[in-house]
């Protein structure tokens, strides 16, 4: 099943997508609520009967004439209020790739256990403008994810049962200024600024059931579902990126173990992949550096469009605009 957030009236509608159109949850069954936040708070109690509501659509019952197309709705972020959002770094290959053209050795400590960091829930956004400041466009980058939403909550959860608690995957853009995080992170604390004012998720929710034809075996001595699904990203047209998520080497069930040991997690709580190899332009410049010194760089720029997909999940579409303001926090720096 396909769940998306679209604007209807002024106001946040969830509804279903099947053969290209909306149905309204709200339409489809008085039981099934409005709101993906309730959705999902409700996930256990509410699924089954969206799942018999989508199947008779199919059918061509019930209410199978009443739904408006998609591609003319203004989609919103499938979760647009989520209660936290957690991100990753799952992919060894980024991971490498990165510290190596930083000329610095890998981190043995990858290996060991998986890390995640918390990121601004209220900036998540779906498809369209992403609004940067001027000192965002300072080594401006896109990171190509796929993230997972909790359905089920849970505490200490552990990695052989943590499948049953996400809802679905999406794709994500883990939008970075590299200006900012390299700063901050000079006084190991971060990312913070150079992450906090955009996180784009979409455009629809796919639960686990639609994505069983994709399922693969994760990695060696690893535990959890892994999903072969390729993964692009374009840039005003032209491929920049490609990965595939079955190449996370920490799955989402053993992210959950680690996120969850000693604390709650809720439904609606959003977890990223992190960056897949490839995923972003600080990798593809360092790597086009350390083989040639006359790589020009490239980094996001006003009116680029970036489009990521991934098989089964979609496309997220955003457009970069710059703000009106042209105030600057790098320009409040003490000098000692």
């Amino acid at each position: 099943m396909q769940l998306v957030t679209y604007l209807k009236d002024g106001q946040q509608q969830l509804a279903i997508v099947v053969n290209g159109n909306l149905y309204d949850t709200d339409t489809l069954h008085p039981d099934l609520p409005v709101s993906m936040n309730m959705f999902l708070n409700y996930w256990e109690d509410v699924l089954p009967v969206a799942k018999a509501a989508e199947q008779r659509i199919k059918d061509g019952l019930g209410r199978s004439s009443y739904g408006i197309p998609y591609a003319g709705a203004t989609i919103l972020a499938p979760v647009p209020h989520p209660s936290s959002c957690r991100d990753g770094y799952a992919f060894r290959q980024h991971v490498a790739a990165a510290r190596r053209n930083r000329k610095v050795d890998m981190i043995a400590e990858f290996d060991q256990y998986p890390i995640f960091y918390f990121t601004n829930h209220n900036s998540i956004q779906g498809p369209g403008e992403i609004i940067c400041m001027p000192d965002h466009f300072k080594k401006l980058d896109f990171e190509l994810e796929a993230a997972i939403v909790i359905g089920k909550p849970g505490r200490n959860i552990k990695a052989e049962e943590a499948d049953e608690h996400i809802a679905g995957l999406m794709i994500m853009n883990d939008m970075s200024a590299r200006t900012l995080q390299m700063e901050e992170m000079l006084l190991n604390l971060g990312p913070a600024k150079g992450k906090d004012f955009s996180t784009a998720i979409g455009p629809t929710l796919v639960t686990l059931d639609e994505l069983e034809q994709y399922e693969v075996p994760c990695k060696e001595n690893h535990t959890g579902k892994a999903w072969n699904l390729t993964m692009k990203c374009r840039v005003n047209g032209i491929q920049v990126s490609e990965g595939n998520v079955a190449d996370m080497d920490w799955t989402f069930a053993e992210i959950i173990e680690r996120a969850s040991y000693g604390v709650n997690l809720y439904a609606g709580d959003v977890i990223g992949s992190g960056t897949v190899g490839t995923g972003c332009f600080l990798e593809l410049n360092g790597t086009g550096k350390l083989n040639d010194p006359n790589y020009q760089e490239q980094w996001l720029q006003e009116g680029d469009v970036v489009e990521m997909e991934i098989d089964g999940l979609g496309m997220l579409s955003n457009t970069i605009v710059k703000d009106e303001s042209d105030f600057s926090i790098l320009a409040l720096k003490k000098n000692v």
